[in-house]
């Protein structure tokens, strides 16, 4: 009766990566070709140009995201806490206090040997208070369902007597968490052939880990004020429909013996039992009979649809409470090259894909009849691969103080391969534009700033409201200070503006529970915020 999110609150890149491992990066985007130890992630062929000796790079990030969902569909009308409203706001907080990153490299003769720790996916957790859409859908359509089963059962049971609980609509608490981190290890090498051109060659190790947490519990059917709980009201419908059934078996008998009365007369006055069975009263009776007869058997159609339903819906009657814990392991190689002509810098690198496969150790122990449920069935493993990357930058030294930069990258999303390979949603792969500028004021203080478009490959198929990303600009600012000539301060801030990204929902037939989600619309919106602090050191 729910699905899960994976929070990957992915700070810049594409829909899998974090590309934003260094303050450098934050006070300017375009670091793909500029020469510095936060290099060791966005350049590293360059680091090789940097001077002989050691450099380290400690760094520290707080980032804040919103993911809000404003979800329109003819259910949630029905929801005890939405005011009669089909539309309703299901916002997440998505968290990351501590996001660390360490470069480190040592320079000697032509070698650049080099290590990057980062946090190149996930980087915190998510929280959705009141869940998401596809949570309350799914109550909704229950509520709905049986609203119209109660209704129809009562203009059958009208001329009885007899009623069940009417449906007028529902309620119920839903929670979702999740957080995700993918640890990166990244060892390499740059080498250093001319004095203007160098390469590079490492690979990068990727630990995942992740823990989710789903509730949607206190589910009730309500009846104005009031509410019953899922297997209540099927006791009541059940009762109810037995009741009308014993109604009917009674007056039956009674008609009966009616009918049995009237004929014993007419045969006792000299008709035969034909002649008898077609006078009016006793044809009147068998009309009537025949029609507690009908309504009879439609009851007991009713009685044993009620009865499958119920134990269709008799493992989520309760809701669900779900617990999750995922590891995964994954190794991709990394190559790189840089080259200088005049004031002219370019340099490109190439991230394979990393094979990820995440394992389930959770509470969920088979299959169940809603499909997204399945994605954390224990001991099952989830592919959650990292795409290949193509980084391409360019620096122009316009002066010895200041420093243009540009850059792009390319995300081969649909070469990865993702859950029920989600990526074939996509109509092709994430591209990044960037640009940027640093300009040295004085020899120990330095400002930049710089802007980055990222462009998903977005289709209806592949949005959903439990995990989305939406296109967007980004604009990063910030300062150097240098505290001696081997210090360096470094502080950002960063934030990424995103776009709306808005689709109709198409109607959803829910087999496994025999129940239907009518078409509705989603409109997806997010915010992030993010201020970083560093210092580089060289000996």
């Amino acid at each position: 009766m729910l699905a899960l999110v994976a929070c990957l609150p992915a700070i810049a890149g594409g829909i899998i990566t974090n590309t934003n491992q260094n303050i450098n990066f934050l006070r300017n985007p375009a670091r793909d070709a500029a020469i510095g130890i936060d290099g060791v992630y966005s350049n590293p062929a360059g680091v090789a140009f940097l001077p002989q000796g050691f450099h380290l790079s400690l760094n520290w990030q707080y980032a804040k995201q919103t993911r809000d969902v404003v979800a329109d569909n003819p259910l949630f009308a029905l929801g005890a806490k939405n005011g009669g409203l089909t539309e309703k706001k299901f916002g997440g907080v998505a968290n990351a206090p501590f996001i660390p990153s360490v470069q480190a490299a040592y320079n000697r003769g032509p070698w650049s040997f080099q290590m990057n720790f980062s946090i190149p996916g996930g980087g915190g957790k998510c929280e959705y208070g009141q869940g998401v859409g596809s949570f309350e859908s799914v109550v909704g359509a229950i509520a709905a369902r049986l609203g119209g089963v109660s209704s129809q059962l009562n203009s059958q049971l009208a001329p009885l007597g007899v009623s069940v609980p009417a449906v007028t609509g529902y309620d119920m608490d839903a929670y979702l968490k999740g957080k995700q981190y993918y640890f990166g290890l990244q060892l390499g090498a740059a080498y250093k052939i001319t004095e203007n051109l160098s390469v590079y060659g490492g690979v990068r190790m990727l630990f995942g880990s992740a823990a989710y947490e789903a509730r949607l519990n206190n589910i009730r059917l309500m009846n104005g004020a009031d509410g019953v709980t899922l297997p209540a009201y099927f006791e009541s419908l059940i009762g109810g429909v037995s009741s009308a059934r014993s109604t009917i078996a009674a007056t039956t008998a009674t008609i009966n013996s009616g009918i049995d009365q009237y004929v014993a007369g007419y045969m006792g006055a000299g008709y035969t039992r034909e002649q008898a069975m077609l006078m009016p009263e006793v044809q009147g009776l068998i009309a009537k009979r025949d029609q507690l007869q009908q309504a009879d058997g439609q009851l007991e159609a009713a009685s044993q649809e009620l009865m499958r339903s119920g134990e269709t819906l008799a493992p989520y009657a309760n809701g669900v409470n779900l617990k999750s814990d995922q590891k995964g392991f994954g190794i991709a190689p990394i190559l790189g090259i840089d080259y200088k002509v005049g004031n002219f810098n370019f340099a490109a690198k190439y991230e394979f894909k990393t094979r990820m496969r995440l394992k389930n150790d959770s509470d969920l122990p088979r299959p169940t009849a809603v499909a997204a449920l399945n994605k954390y069935v224990n001991g099952t493993s989830v592919p959650e691969d990292a795409p290949a990357q193509l980084a391409l930058g360019a620096q122009w030294a316009v002066s010895p103080t200041v420093r243009i930069n540009a850059g792009y990258h390319h995300f081969f999303d649909t070469s990865a391969h993702w859950y029920e390979h989600s990526e074939r949603l996509l109509s092709g792969g994430t591209n990044e534009y960037l640009a940027g500028v640093e300009w040295d004021i004085i020899k120990q203080l330095q400002v930049s700033g710089g802007i980055q478009i990222t462009r998903y490959p977005l289709t209806d198929e592949f949005m959903n409201d439990m995990s989305f990303v939406v296109n967007s600009w980004t604009f990063g600012l910030g300062l150097g200070y240098k505290v001696t000539p081997k210090i360096k301060i470094n502080a950002a801030y960063f934030q990424t503006n995103y776009a709306h990204y808005k689709m109709d929902t198409p109607q959803q037939e829910m087999a496994g529970l025999g129940i239907t989600i009518p078409a509705g619309h989603n409109d997806f919106h997010r915010t992030n915020k993010v201020f970083g602090l560093g210092v580089d050191f060289s000996f």
